[in-house]
């Protein structure tokens, strides 16, 4: 028997598929789809058999282990692979490698343990002669607690229990445990739908089509319900469901809120867990103990045999596209998987992407709306503050109308929440004297001050320095902190709020595990009374007693040299200001701002997602962008700033000689130039119906692949430029 195995190599001169011969012994274990241990030129790698051949007389050297008794890639997950690797250009291997927990890949650093608790048991009992009366104590535990851990035992006496092991009187046997704490009762917990909830659900479940829907639902109407809902409906029809959300930060309390309702029926797989927590929920799920997996991005590839449902909450959140390869975008393979399963996906979102919203409108989506909230609650007031007249009566940053409102609502017994999407001290350090900037040396990108480790740091590769007193170009004594993020805030709130009990939620106070759930808990439970955090507070979060949004600056996001700013600067401003008001009381939102009349700042003011969408949909028309054209994004890498700008001219002579259907722009040098002392050009290809697309790519792909000092990477569709 000959079998065909792809090797744990992502390298496109190996992405193929290299065959082995099966010594018999092994014959009756091969199946597609488990994993192999290979002898590969000097090395022993791990590799996939993809394919079983017929017998011939080649010299072929031999697999030298089998590693599964059980298919790691089913036949969906095989074709899904090389769905992705044709459409997004990436090797085969590193398709699947993106569908695998760490305990499941083919890699030779897997290593995973099950995590094994040692039990003893009590046989049927009869007095046999004499025993110890620590024995006596043991026997005596045992028949009262059931079952018990042996190291508890061992704790009486040790001895006493390998001699009751040894007289049979006790059985000794592992049982595997999974790390994860899991309820184990049946939830029930469930609400009545309101009228325009149950419109929803109807509308879905009477659409005999395995459609794909979009959910426009205003913050505060009840999309989670909507969820639950459909997914009760599909669970009792012995189907499965995978459940998306963007944020790690959102998962606790979507777990939570479906424990209630599905009791330990879920299991949980996002990037915040460690890598015996994910092997032990995806086996959850391969052994069908589960019908519910929630998670992050890489949950959409839940190995489930019999989807009803995929649900893709707060669908127009950029972090569903992978930013490394394989570049895949999780609500396309969403839509490849319905395919096969003939089920449904509904993406939700209060601010839909304008892809999603377009493609609604062409009925190429099914729209569905939730336009009210639970209740017939009103949406917050916003209140827009012109910081270019209130900057000079401010406090740190904080406006008067924004002091007075965080202290009215402490003062109420109420709760803020406080957006700087800027994390650090400072977001740089300047000299006074001669205009120096901390730069970082490897990165074309000012060093962010982060004061609680007295260190300035990139914020893309990660370079870290002790700060200077004296400046090292001028030498003068003179720099100066510039700029404000969360750190320097939460340092300056309790000088400003006596009464004040801030907590902080962005990546560096949420990088340890559980950190998350911590800090969303402590707030709930009214520990503290100001939240605040960057994006990550923006979506999803729910608590009742928050009745005070504050946007510290509202430019951010607005300033990004890209053609999705005003998209990105309404979205996170709308759903942050949805985290108000969301229970009993009344909500308000101030929002600060040195650009009051841009087009995002005025419909996020008024919850207007039409009036902003018709708006932004007549830019993007005129500049030529999506959703009236496709994006890719080619991207010219070297360590030789020389080489680069001559290969990217090339690049991109080649492609408009090719490419006669499309627009192409470039190269030019890419929003920051250099990272991790590679130098970087990007080439636009704007286009609506491109044949030769792919081939050109591919041509460059396979031009490039041996050269070392040259890296091409293609990004289709991409998030920002």
């Amino acid at each position: 028997m000959i079998v065909g195995v792809l090797v744990e190599l992502s390298n496109k001169n190996v992405d193929k598929v290299f065959d082995y011969r099966v010594p018999k012994e092994f014959e009756k274990k091969i199946k597609i789809g488990i994993r192999v241990k290979v002898s590969f030129g000097h090395m022993e790698l791990i590799g996939f058999i993809l394919d079983i051949k017929k017998e011939d007389n080649r010299e072929l050297k031999e697999i030298l282990e089998i590693l599964d008794k059980e298919v790691i890639l089913n036949e969906e997950l095989l074709a899904l692979g090389r769905i992705m690797q044709k459409e997004t250009l990436c090797t085969l291997i590193s398709a699947y490698q993106a569908m695998l927990p760490k305990g499941y890949k083919a890699s030779r650093k897997t290593n995973v343990n099950k995590k094994i608790y040692t039990y003893v048991k009590l046989n049927n009992y009869k007095e046999q002669g004499k025993l110890s009366a620590s024995a006596l104590k043991i026997i005596e535990y045992v028949k009262k607690s059931g079952p018990v851990l042996r190291s508890v035992v061992n704790k009486i006496s040790k001895s006493s229990v390998d001699t009751l092991i040894k007289k049979e009187i006790l059985t000794c046997y592992d049982q595997e445990v999974y790390r994860l704490e899991n309820t184990q009762e049946k939830g029930s917990k469930q609400y009545e739908l309101t009228r325009d909830q149950k419109k929803v659900v109807d509308e879905v479940l009477n659409d005999q089509e395995p459609s794909t829907y979009l959910l426009h639902g205003v913050t505060g109407s009840g999309k989670t319900e909507v969820y639950m809902e459909l997914i009760d409906h599909y669970l009792k029809l012995k189907k499965e469901a995978i459940v998306l959300v963007p944020e790690i930060s959102l998962t606790p309390q979507m777990v939570s809120r479906f424990k209630k309702r599905f009791g330990s029926n879920i299991a949980v797989l996002h990037s915040a867990l460690s890598d015996g927590e994910k092997y032990d929920e995806y086996r959850k799920i391969v052994r069908g103990e589960v019908q519910i997996v929630i998670g992050a991005r890489s949950a959409i590839f839940a190995p489930f045999c019999h989807l009803g449902i995929i649900v893709i909450d707060e669908e127009h959140t950029a972090s569903y596209k992978q930013e490394n390869n394989p570049k895949y975008n999780a609500i396309d393979i969403a839509i490849k998987r319905s395919q096969y399963h003939h089920c449904k996906v509904l993406l939700a979102s209060a601010t839909p992407s304008l892809e999603d919203y377009a493609r609604a409108q062409k009925k190429v989506y099914k729209l569905l709306h939730l336009p009210k909230r639970i209740n017939n609650r009103e949406l917050p007031k916003i209140e827009i503050v012109d910081m270019n007249k209130a900057i000079r009566k401010s406090k740190n940053g904080f406006s008067l109308e924004l002091i007075q409102a965080i202290q009215d609502t402490i003062n109420r017994g109420e709760q803020v929440l406080l957006l700087l999407n800027r994390r650090g001290y400072s977001s740089f350090i300047s000299c006074s004297s001669c205009g120096y900037v901390e730069k970082c040396p490897n990165c074309d990108i000012s060093l962010t001050y982060h004061k609680t480790s007295n260190t300035l740091r990139c914020h893309y590769c990660g370079y870290g320095t002790k700060v200077n007193e004296v400046c090292p170009h001028c030498k003068e004594k003179a720099l100066k902190q510039m700029g404000m993020g969360t750190e320097k805030i939460e340092e300056i709130i309790p000088k400003l709020f006596e009464q004040a009990r801030v907590i902080r939620m962005d990546f560096d106070t949420t990088s340890k595990k559980g950190a998350h759930e911590k800090i969303i808990n402590a707030f709930k439970n009214k520990k503290y009374n100001i939240l605040l955090g960057t994006q990550m507070i923006a979506k999803g979060l729910d608590f009742e007693d928050v009745t005070l949004v504050g946007v510290i600056n509202a430019d951010t996001s607005l300033n990004i040299p890209d053609f999705r700013s005003s998209e990105v600067t309404f979205q996170l401003l709308d759903q942050v200001a949805g985290r108000s008001g969301r229970k009993d009381k009344n909500g308000k939102v101030i929002i600060q701002t040195f650009n009051k009349d841009h087009y995002a700042i005025k419909y996020a003011k008024d919850h207007d997602y039409i009036g902003f969408f018709n708006t932004e949909m007549m830019v993007r028309r005129q500049l030529s962008y999506p959703p009236y054209y496709y994006i890719t994004y080619v991207k010219i890498m070297s360590k030789e700033y020389s080489l680069a700008s001559k290969e990217s001219m090339k690049i991109g002579n080649y492609l408009k000689k090719k490419l006669t259907s499309s627009i192409i722009l470039g190269p030019s040098v890419c929003n920051v130039f250099r990272i991790n002392n590679t130098y970087r050009f990007g080439i636009i290809i704007k286009y609506k119906n491109e044949d030769q697309l792919y081939k050109a790519l591919e041509t460059l792909i396979e031009h490039y692949k041996s050269n070392s000092k040259i890296k091409i990477d293609i990004d289709f569709n991409p998030n920002s430029l």
